[in-house]
């Protein structure tokens, strides 16, 4: 497939903004998808934030494989890097989050106690890539929705300061994807999961890189939506793509039905799952 690449120009004025605005806040959060955790980190932003104190906020959480969530838990605590798991949805998310960041701040705040500011107001980034679901968390963290939402990329296109029921002051800012993906896989996992606009890829390239893991981790979900047997999956991948467009009645539609794949597996109709194995990055950050 061609190599997918998406790089408007508002994302390099984001960057900028980013860097702008970084001595505002106390706190950087970054977003990642919580089925995608390594391939929805921006390596552009790692240099960006580096001097700012960091949570790593896997979101989506209750679309991805709890099991593997927990091995990437693990290995960020591993690492000495802060992590949390989120479905942004859940009442006790502004507990959680607020929680963590007492913890990472500790130090901070206690020397602002000292001198007699008790407290004291916190402010926050939010950052991550396009369709991580930056507004659907901070919509719900002040009650109501001041952060356009939607299930495509871009859809935040300006930062906006927002405050949140406890206190929490939040600067939203528009999602940055950088500008080529060195490793195609990377981006055939942001482009099945939605973060990369579906006009900017083949639907059916992408929807059989997406089978290919399903059958290795998740046949069971393949199986029940689509109505495949054992046998149906040991098929060439694009025999099993014609297989399920006829039994979705599409008849040779391959990108419809790949369309309607995506979908599914976006909207959580194929069951949980997460497309970065922690083995595969093991060595992650090593020199």
């Amino acid at each position: 497939m061609a190599i997918i690449q998406w790089y408007p120009g508002h994302m390099a004025k984001a960057i900028r903004q980013v860097e702008e605005k970084l001595k505002l806040v106390d706190i950087v959060f970054e977003l990642v998808d919580a089925r995608i955790p390594v391939s929805s980190r921006n390596p552009m932003i790692e240099d960006v934030i580096k001097s700012k104190p960091h949570l790593l906020i896997l979101t989506k959480a209750d679309l991805a494989d709890p099991k593997e969530t927990k091995k990437w838990l693990d290995y960020y605590k591993s690492r000495n890097e802060y992590a949390i798991a989120l479905n942004s949805k859940e009442p006790s998310t502004e507990n959680i989050i607020l929680k963590k960041t007492q913890e990472i701040l500790a130090d901070k705040l206690a020397n602002k106690a000292d001198r007699g500011i008790k407290n004291a107001e916190i402010r926050s980034m939010c950052i991550g890539i396009p369709n991580v679901g930056k507004s659907t968390l901070l919509n719900h963290l002040v009650n109501k929705k001041v952060a356009i939402t939607g299930d495509r990329p871009g859809v935040t296109k300006k930062q906006q300061w927002l405050r949140s029921r406890r206190g929490l002051y939040l600067l939203d800012t528009p999602g940055i994807l950088w500008p080529k993906f060195e490793d195609q896989n990377v981006g055939n996992k942001l482009a099945f999961t939605g973060a990369i606009k579906d006009n900017l890829f083949a639907n059916d390239d992408v929807v059989i890189y997406g089978l290919n893991i399903f059958i290795n981790h998740y046949r069971e979900g393949l199986m029940g939506r689509y109505h495949l047997t054992e046998d149906d999956l040991e098929m060439e991948l694009p025999e099993l793509l014609l297989l399920i467009t006829q039994k979705l009645g599409m008849r040779d539609d391959y990108d419809r039905a790949s369309q309607r794949i995506l979908l599914d597996a976006r909207k959580g109709k194929l069951g949980r799952f997460t497309l970065d194995f922690v083995e595969e990055f093991e060595d992650l950050g090593d020199d």
